[in-house]
C-alpha cells in the first residue's frame, strides 16, 4: 500500500487550522448534500480568567464523511469566525516563508523553519484514482508561523505528497481581525491531481515564548461567560474526483458554543 501522503489541511484555524483556544470538549455536526463532517477540540487549561487573557494550546479533531458511501469531496476552502474572548498574535516569534518550505519533505521543511513551528498533528485522507479501489493513506500536519501581529497573521500548513508523485504542498491560512473578533479564512489546494480528500485530523496548536522580555503565547483566551463562540459561514468542499450523482459543490454552514469555566 502507498502510504505517507502529506495533505493539506486548513481546517480550522482556519476550522482552521486551529487558532481557536477551545476549551472544555465539544463538538458539532454539520449536514449539506451528502457530506457529514463533524469538528470539535478542547484546550489547556480549561479553566480560565474571567477578564485576563492568558496563553492556551488547542486540540482540535475532526471528521468527514458521506451519507451514501461514496469518495468525500475534496475540502478546499474555510472560513471560521471566533468571538472576541480569543485571540492569537504571533509578533516575537521567528518566520518562516512559504518558498523555505516548497520542495522539501517534512524532515526537511523542520530543519529548515523549526524554530517556527507552533503546531503538529496527524490526518487520514483517501485517495480514489479512477477505476482503483481507494487508498487510506495516513499524514502528518505541521503548521509553522507565517509572520503577523495582532491585527494580521498568517500560518503555513506543510504537508508532502508521495502520491503520484513527491512533492510539497503549502497552505497560507490568513487570519484578521473581524469586529470585536478574529476571522481564519483557508485556501486547500488541488490533493493528488483531485483525487485525494480528507477523512478525519487531529492537530494541536500553541506555543508560549518570551517577547521583549515578557513571556506571552500565539494562542490567548479568557473566559468571561463560561463559552465560547465559533462560527463557520462557508466550509467549502469541491467533487473533484467526479463522483456520479454528488453535486460538484458543497457548502457547509453552522455554529458552536464551546463551554469555558470561568475563574476569579
Amino acid at each position: 500500500m502507498r502510504r505517507n501522503l502529506l495533505i493539506t489541511l486548513a481546517l480550522s484555524a482556519a476550522v482552521a487550522v486551529g487558532v481557536t483556544a477551545i476549551a472544555s470538549a465539544a463538538q458539532v455536526k454539520l449536514r449539506a448534500g451528502n457530506i457529514i463532517a463533524t469538528f470539535g477540540g478542547n484546550s489547556i487549561p480549561k479553566a480560565m480568567p474571567k477578564n485576563k487573557f492568558v496563553p492556551v494550546k488547542a486540540n482540535i479533531f475532526g471528521k468527514v464523511a458521506t451519507s451514501d458511501g461514496t469518495h468525500v469531496s475534496a475540502l478546499r476552502e474555510a472560513v471560521v469566525d471566533f468571538d472576541k474572548d480569543i485571540k492569537i498574535n504571533p509578533k516575537g516569534l521567528p518566520v518562516c516563508k512559504p518558498g523555505q518550505l516548497e520542495a522539501r519533505n517534512t524532515t526537511a521543511a523542520k530543519r529548515v523553519c523549526g524554530k517556527t513551528e507552533v503546531g503538529s498533528g496527524l490526518a487520514h485522507a483517501e485517495i480514489a484514482f479512477p477505476e482503483q479501489r481507494p487508498i487510506t493513506v495516513t499524514s502528518p500536519i505541521t503548521i509553522f508561523n507565517g509572520g503577523g501581529n495582532a491585527r494580521r497573521t498568517k500560518l503555513l500548513i506543510h504537508t508532502f505528497l508521495t502520491v503520484p508523485v513527491p512533492a510539497a504542498i503549502v497552505t497560507q491560512v490568513n487570519i484578521k481581525k473581524k469586529g470585536a473578533g478574529i476571522t481564519s479564512t483557508s485556501k486547500v489546494p488541488v490533493i493528488a491531481g483531485g483525487s485525494g480528500s480528507v477523512l478525519d485530523f487531529k492537530f494541536n496548536i500553541g506555543r508560549s515564548f518570551k517577547y521583549k522580555g515578557k513571556k506571552t503565547a500565539l494562542n490567548m483566551a479568557k473566559c468571561p461567560d463560561g463559552k465560547f463562540k465559533v462560527s463557520t459561514p462557508k466550509i467549502l468542499f469541491k467533487n473533484e474526483a467526479e463522483e456520479p450523482n454528488v453535486a460538484a459543490r458543497t457548502v457547509l454552514k453552522g455554529g458552536l458554543s464551546v463551554p469555558c469555566r470561568p475563574k476569579g
